[in-house]
């Protein structure tokens, strides 16, 4: 527990932003003893936090401004310094209000970024903070609204000294690990390091995301069953084994299960007979993606480009949201494409072990994801010389955060201790022997669905990823003469010492395939 200098270091805490994000954590805040000012953009959205403040018994006063100067007012002798924690929109919005309230900040000031920020514009931020003696941090929060309010996954990455100072606060604030009860918090690395480490988690959350709906669909479309046997099933699979304790599974068993009634959700929703589900009412179009509320994935996957890290399930999963999200342009190509729907798999001896084989096939994603996902923060890392733990990312990830996965999390926490270094997990014993031995299963649901026309974009990639990550007979040696022929990008020798593995840089040999 942190000491009463340390509890007293902060007394009040001001929010930015009175949304979904804002108002959870205004409501955390208040229970954890802090007072809460709370200013947002539009008004409505501040009088709507109060009025539903009304409802929360927190020890800690929250209050409401309508002028940013007051906001920032409210703040003074509240403590040593005054602490901000933004939750806004990425972008324009938080320089915006950081011109809006920079004269008024002083030494020692602390604003901790919650947003899905950009980590290169956190580091602009940081730069133009300093100069007055203030720190910006890079606060990714992970988990959604719900976790915002009960406990969230918490990376900052900043200023050391700075951090240290609010860490026992966010401590106290952040998920815990339900094995250890550790906080699901820890400092990144300095610059925007907590900022990249929140993107990648959502780099990787899009390949877990697609992989569920791909099983899903598989279930449903493919075996016929109902939505109650689905739900069964992913429960079961969050249960035990390599899957247990899986957000996404927890969840997914719960949107499967869940009936219509006739008051709905009390908010205007699900309301209907209570054998129809509040499923049959989602259309599949994800939009996040199109109207740039939701850059994080997109950045991931430029990362992985731009830092030579082979990411295939992540980015799958991502072109398939892109794909839903203008269903009216999908629908008129539908038409022209003539695409064969899915159908009912057919020819299964035994109902059970294909039911199997894909519960090992949604492991083998998931943890491809995350291999891919790690290997792009140990590269960034080794570039930008930030020396991220990804022991830390682990145990951030262990609880309130949308990737928490027990099984996965107890495998590689372990092995990605502080004097290990590792760029590319599949190295390591224990990963390839895991992945080894479910690649047989991800195959065999490759070519069943593939026969019967079913959606696996995630799940083909990744078996498609395991064979050239771990490839010796590549195609790319073809590929590589033809581009030594149109362009004399030279090649290596196979078997000649130096040259095979030899470095990762242009090779010494060029052959004039055809005269210029």
């Amino acid at each position: 527990m942190p000491s009463t200098d340390q509890h007293q270091q902060f007394k009040r805490i001001g929010i930015v932003g009175a949304g979904n994000m804002g108002s959870m954590m205004a409501f955390a805040f208040s229970e954890l003893g802090l007072g809460v000012s709370i200013w947002d953009v539009k008004k409505a959205n501040v009088d709507q936090l109060l009025e539903s403040a009304k409802e929360v018994k927190g020890q800690g006063k929250i209050e409401g401004f309508e002028d940013i100067g007051d906001f920032t007012q409210s703040l003074e002798g509240q403590g040593e310094r005054k602490l901000f924690i933004f939750s806004i929109t990425h972008g324009d919005p938080a320089d915006s209000v950081l011109g809006k309230i920079k004269h008024t900040l002083k030494k020692g000031d602390i604003i901790l970024d919650g947003g899905n920020e950009h980590y290169r514009r956190t580091e602009r931020r940081q730069k133009e903070c300093e100069e007055i003696g203030v720190s910006w941090i890079g606060t990714g929060v992970s988990g959604g609204y719900q976790s915002a309010r009960r406990g969230p996954s918490l990376s900052p990455g900043g200023d050391e000294k700075a951090l240290d100072l609010v860490l026992p606060l966010l401590e106290r604030y952040a998920a815990k690990d339900r094995k250890t009860g550790l906080p699901c918090v820890a400092r990144v690395g300095p610059a925007g390091s907590g900022h990249f480490v929140k993107m990648v988690h959502n780099g990787i959350e899009g390949g877990m995301l697609s992989a569920v709906a791909e099983a899903w669909s598989i279930l449903h479309y493919g075996l016929g069953l109902k939505y109650d046997e689905i739900g069964d099933i992913f429960d079961e699979w969050n249960q035990k084994g390599e899957l247990r304790n899986n957000f996404l599974l927890d969840i997914g068993a719960e949107i499967c299960h869940r009936r219509k009634s006739p008051k709905g959700d009390g908010k205007g929703e699900g309301i209907g007979d209570k054998t129809e589900y509040v499923l049959d009412d989602v259309l599949d179009k994800v939009v996040q993606d199109d109207d740039d509320t939701e850059g994080t994935p997109y950045w991931c996957i430029m990362e992985t480009a731009n830092r030579h890290v082979s990411a295939p399930t992540i980015a799958a999963g991502h072109y398939m949201r892109i794909a839903s999200g203008n269903r009216a342009e999908r629908l008129r190509v539908a038409e022209k494409l003539q695409m064969p729907q899915p159908k009912s798999i057919e020819g299964i001896k035994d109902r059970r072990l294909f039911i199997e084989d894909l519960r090992r096939a949604v492991y083998c994603c998931f943890l491809s994801s995350f291999c891919q996902g790690l290997e792009l923060i140990a590269r960034a890392s080794d570039d930008e010389k930030w020396d991220i733990d990804l022991s830390k990312c682990l145990q951030i990830w262990r609880g309130g955060c949308i990737i928490q996965s027990e099984a996965i999390a107890d495998l590689l926490q372990p092995l990605l201790k502080k004097n290990v270094h590792y760029t590319n997990l599949k190295d390591i014993d224990e990963v390839a022997q895991d992945l080894k031995q479910n690649f047989d299963s991800l195959k065999r649901i490759v070519i069943d669905s593939t026969v019967f026309d079913q959606y696996i974009p995630a799940i083909s990639a990744t078996l498609e990823y395991l064979k050239y990550a771990g490839g010796t007979m590549l195609p790319t040696k073809f590929m590589e003469a033809q581009m030594d022929l149109f362009g004399a990008h030279a090649y290596y020798k196979p078997g000649v010492p130096g040259e095979d593995p030899g470095p990762v840089k242009k090779g010494p040999h060029h052959y004039e395939w055809r005269p210029a």
